[in-house]
């Protein structure tokens, strides 16, 4: 069984609310076999010293678009093995990142490809992050998911490609959720209400009624499968809670006293700041937004104030935070910033940390993950310096150890 020592590294274990001291970590095959002081290297392995970095659980991102990108327009134009492959680079990125687990939270593929490539990535066939995914965004016509409002007014009338996931009505949208859970969905995903960067609908409208998010909630359960929608709203998030979702993504327009529920129910939030606050914070700042349709910054404009103070609420708040970057609406390879932009928005660096680690786990229900324990999978990175004094740190990840298989080694060179 091939072995490795990872020695000189300061070890936070993912639970800890500080940085831990140096330890060594020896892996074996696929798992943590032993942490402590002066462990001894067993013959054959390899030894690793990372002296000056601090080793953390591998980071998990739990809103990710790997499929997609900024220019969403283009994903329409390619084949459903053509978006596989261009995906490719974005998961190897990813990985290099550091991210060792992501949830893809929808594709725009009208069939199943998203579950092709995790399957891939589990088999060994293709080199990223393990994936859990929820294919296609179940929506209401004229919602956040139905992308034929973003066509010219003749040819809204039906496109079923565009539809995607569409459903109204409990009994429609428990076909939806069947059919998903039918073809490979780990998760389902469901628009609560409209979006920043869909032209047809607004974020603070609420578009299924709390009739249509339980019917949905509980086919899914019924099915073992957690739901998480698309939310921003208070009143879309109120229904959620309600309706007994796991997550909720967004709530970036959640008040003080839904934010409140939300904590009191235990429901986590993946707040997805990055993208949303920095669009926030330049609302008004005319060249924030070049070449960006009109309808997007006048929502951030409406909404400004409103997203501002919800991030200070969340930030004060005891909600369960789990890490979610909503990459692919912005540069993939910048998801690690979602950590300094929680922490300016008054996320401690260790509530931030841990939301990328032990709390997305417990999200994800993936016990053996999330934490450096002796007997847990052995996902590791590393960087140089100290996460906690600068989570600037998190964007220099320079080791990558998923499931025991190193994917990136310190240059020997490196200042450290």
């Amino acid at each position: 069984m091939a072995a490795t020592l990872i020695t000189g590294a300061k070890v936070w274990d993912g639970l800890a609310d500080g940085p831990g001291e140096r330890r060594d970590v020896l892996v074996e095959g696929d798992r943590i076999r032993r942490i402590g002081t002066d462990v001894e290297a067993p013959q054959g392995a390899e030894v690793i010293d990372l002296s000056g970095h601090t080793l953390t659980p591998g980071f998990m991102d739990c809103h990710t678009h790997v499929t997609v990108t900024p220019d969403i327009v283009s994903a329409f134009t390619k084949s459903p093995a053509a978006m596989a492959l261009w995906s490719l680079p974005v998961l190897r990125t990813l990985l290099m990142n550091g991210f060792t687990t992501v949830r893809d939270l929808m594709c725009t593929d009208v069939g199943y490809g998203i579950v092709d490539l995790r399957d891939a990535i589990e088999a060994g066939l293709v080199d990223g992050p393990r994936m859990l995914v929820a294919p296609h965004l179940i929506s209401a016509r004229g919602g956040h998911g139905d992308f034929s409002t973003a066509l010219a007014g003749q040819y809204q009338g039906s496109p079923p490609p565009l539809e995607l996931a569409a459903a109204d009505g409990c009994a429609e949208i428990r076909t939806r959720v069947r059919q998903e859970v039918r073809a490979g969905a780990d998760w389902i995903k469901f628009g609560a209400t409209g979006g920043f960067s869909s032209p047809g609908d607004d974020p603070g409208q609420t578009t299924y009624s709390q009739e249509e998010m339980t019917a949905l909630v509980a086919a899914a359960a019924d099915l073992g499968v957690p739901a998480t929608p698309h939310c921003y709203g208070d009143e879309g998030a109120r229904r959620a809670v309600r309706a007994g979702v796991r997550s909720i993504e967004h709530a970036n327009l959640a008040s003080a006293e839904t934010l409140k529920m939300i904590e009191d129910s235990g429901v986590f939030v993946v707040p997805t700041q990055y993208t949303v606050i920095d669009d926030a914070r330049n609302a008004f700042e005319e060249h924030h937004w070049k070449g960006v349709p009109a309808f997007k910054p006048r929502k951030f404009q409406k909404y400004q104030k409103a997203l501002l103070d919800s991030a200070e609420n969340l930030a004060a708040s005891e909600v369960k935070i789990a890490f979610g970057t909503d990459a692919g609406m912005f540069p993939h390879g910048d998801n690690w910033r979602e950590f300094p932009m929680m922490v300016s928005n008054g996320i401690a660096p260790v509530r931030a940390l841990k939301a990328a680690t032990s709390v997305a786990a417990d999200l994800l229900g993936l016990d053996d993950l999330g934490v450096i324990a002796e007997g847990k999978i052995a996902d590791l990175v590393a960087m140089p310096g100290d996460p906690f004094t600068d989570i600037q740190a998190t964007g220099r990840v320079d080791f990558v150890m998923k499931q025991g298989t190193l994917h990136k080694r310190p240059d020997p060179g490196t200042d450290r």
